[in-house]
């Protein structure tokens, strides 16, 4: 008689999970890098990487000493970017952003002097402290990635990415941002205060070394190359859309214009920003299409800025926020 075979062990092993896109490998290194010693904000680092694989900018808004300048510093370290800011004042001129030409005695000639844009990532602190002049230069810069001084024009190298803060409380001396040029940032990111276990862990750690530098971002070790983000954001472009899911961020996006208490709806810039966040998480999740679920998250980072409560709804103290949650929940998702 013939022995009864025996499986080996290894025939009840679960099977091995498919790899992860190298793209979504490369953004976990980057969020754990930045999670060292950026605490307590887990969906204001996720809106910030998607938008970074969307190639976006991005508009932080939050009250002082929640950590926006250390979040874009720390991000700067982990592909070996260069890193600016500007502390954008009444008295700034574009010229002060962009560049000028200056007169160069020992040679005789005039030369290009670069400015703070000419980077990979910029920091525009308190965009709206300086006049429509100097934020029109920086919008310009922002949509064509290239910049313009005595005639010559100069490209910015890939990556580039702006982001621009603002302070909710302070609004004597500002100019705010007209809606067009809002509309020019992919995302609005809300920084709000952490908790109170997360926020007792940061003043330890702050507090820990000699003039607060514990929890410095420049601790923080590159994970990644410049190259290695461009072609992240190539892999996200390339993320699967079905029509019914690009319908879907339509729907929403009509519907904003459609709403009576929404005085000022989203364009098509919208819908378009919609899919491109939907892409990013997908990848950032190790999938290649996008899902309901992904553009749903999209919504309030995307829209917030992209339209405007009629004054009854303002004045009754309902937000943004508030208005977009409820107005998602009368459109059908798509079962896809």
């Amino acid at each position: 008689m013939n022995p009864i075979p025996t499986a080996a062990p290894s025939d009840f092993a679960p099977p091995t999970p498919p790899a992860l896109p190298q793209s979504t490998t490369i953004f976990k290194q980057i969020h754990a890098a930045v999670g060292q010693v950026f605490i307590g904000q887990e969906e204001v680092l996720n809106q910030v990487l998607a938008a970074l694989l969307a190639g976006g900018h991005v508009l932080l808004e939050g009250k002082p000493g929640l950590g926006k300048t250390h979040l874009v510093l720390a991000l700067s370290h982990t592909f070996g970017g260069t890193f600016r800011r500007i502390q954008f004042t009444p008295d700034l001129m574009p010229s002060d952003v962009c560049g000028h030409t200056l007169f160069d005695m020992s040679s005789s000639t005039f030369r290009v002097r670069r400015g703070p844009v000419f980077a990979n990532l910029l920091l525009a602190d308190e965009i709206n402290r300086a006049p429509a002049k100097t934020q029109s230069a920086l919008l310009e810069v922002m949509q064509e990635t290239q910049v313009t001084i005595d005639g010559e024009t100069h490209a910015l190298t890939p990556p580039f990415m702006t982001f621009a803060t603002q302070n909710p409380i302070e609004h004597e001396g500002t100019y705010p941002l007209p809606e067009a040029q809002l509309d020019r940032f992919l995302l609005k990111v809300l920084i709000d205060y952490p908790d109170t276990a997360n926020e007792t862990w940061i003043v330890k750690a702050v507090s820990s070394r000699a003039s607060g530098g514990g929890l410095s971002a420049t601790n923080v070790q590159p994970v990644c190359t410049p190259a290695d983000i461009i072609a992240a954001q190539e892999e996200a472009a390339a993320v699967r859309a079905v029509d019914q899911v690009v319908d879907y961020a339509v729907n929403i996006v009509r519907a904003t214009r459609q709403h009576s208490a929404i005085s000022l709806g989203a364009g098509t810039r919208g819908a378009i920003s919609l899919v491109r966040i939907a892409k990013s998480y997908a990848l950032l999740e190790g999938r290649d299409y996008i899902t309901p679920a992904d553009v749903k998250r999209a919504v309030l980072p995307v829209l917030r800025h992209r339209v405007q409560l009629a004054p009854e709804i303002a004045i009754s103290g309902q937000s943004v926020d508030d208005m977009l949650t409820s107005l998602l929940k009368t459109i059908e998702a798509p079962r896809v």
